[in-house]
C-alpha cells in the first residue's frame, strides 16, 4: 500500500534514482549532484510516495502556502507509473495548500495527464535562462 507524506530528509541518492528512473532526469542537471542537492534542500515542500520503505514517487515544490505553489518536479518510478501515484501526490499537495494556485511546467508526454486532472495552459509564460543577462 502506498502512503504519502511530507519528507524533510530525502536522500540525494533517492532523489536522483527517482528522477532518473521516471524519465524526468532527461530534463534535469543529472551530471551535477551538487546542483541536484541544492534543488532538493532549497525546496520548502517535498512529498514522497512510499510503498513500505521504498520511495516510488517524489513531488518537489516551492510554496508560500497562501497564494501560489510551484510544482518543480513530479516523478514516479517507471514500474509504478499509471497507478495513480502522481495524481495522489498532487491531491496530497493540494490538501496541504488548499488556498494556493498550483503552477507547473509539463513535459510534452505529461500534457494529457495534467489536462485530465483539470490543469489549464496559461498563455502568459516567460522565462529567462540562467546565465542570460537582462537586455
Amino acid at each position: 500500500m502506498v502512503s504519502y507524506e511530507i519528507e524533510k530528509n530525502l536522500s540525494l541518492q533517492e532523489f536522483i534514482y527517482i528522477l532518473d528512473d521516471s524519465g524526468l532526469g532527461k530534463r534535469r542537471p543529472m551530471h551535477d549532484p551538487e546542483h541536484l542537492e541544492k534543488m532538493l534542500r532549497n525546496s520548502n515542500l517535498v512529498i514522497v510516495a512510499r510503498d513500505g520503505e521504498l520511495v516510488v514517487g517524489v513531488l518537489r515544490a516551492l510554496s508560500d502556502f497562501s497564494y501560489r505553489t510551484f510544482i518543480a518536479d513530479l516523478a514516479v518510478i517507471s514500474a509504478r507509473q499509471g497507478e495513480g501515484i502522481g495524481r495522489s501526490m498532487l491531491k496530497f499537495a493540494r490538501s496541504l495548500v488548499p488556498d494556493t494556485r498550483l503552477v507547473l511546467f509539463a513535459a510534452e508526454k505529461a500534457i494529457g495527464f495534467y489536462e485530465k486532472l483539470g490543469f489549464h495552459l496559461h498563455e502568459c509564460y516567460y522565462h529567462l535562462k540562467a546565465g542570460v543577462a537582462f537586455s
